[in-house]
């Protein structure tokens, strides 16, 4: 048997079923990026960097924040490249 509701009646996410949920990953996600905003609110002290001839000082939240960035940016291009390499192979199997 069917259920019917009236026009005014509210299902869903109201009662519990349906709606949105997050997935495990935007959960990780989101838990990451938490835990790296109180790791750069709790590290502010300046730092000094070396690389080969060059020596520049940053506070360590800046560099968390651009290592982590460079991070995100370098995982999200090699599945960019994952995801072309499987499509021109399927291309190519066809």
């Amino acid at each position: 048997m069917v259920e019917q509701t009236s026009p005014g009646s509210t299902t869903g996410a109201a009662d519990g079923h349906g709606g949105a949920r997050l997935s495990g990953g935007v959960i990780a996600t989101l838990v990451g990026v938490g835990l790296l905003l109180v790791f750069m609110i709790q590290n502010t002290a300046p730092i000094t960097l070396h690389f080969l001839f060059w020596s520049w000082s940053w506070p360590l939240w800046l560099f968390t924040l651009v290592t982590a960035l460079l991070g995100a940016v370098v995982w999200f291009g090699l599945g960019v490249l994952r995801r072309h390499r499987r499509r021109v192979a399927r291309r190519a199997a066809r």
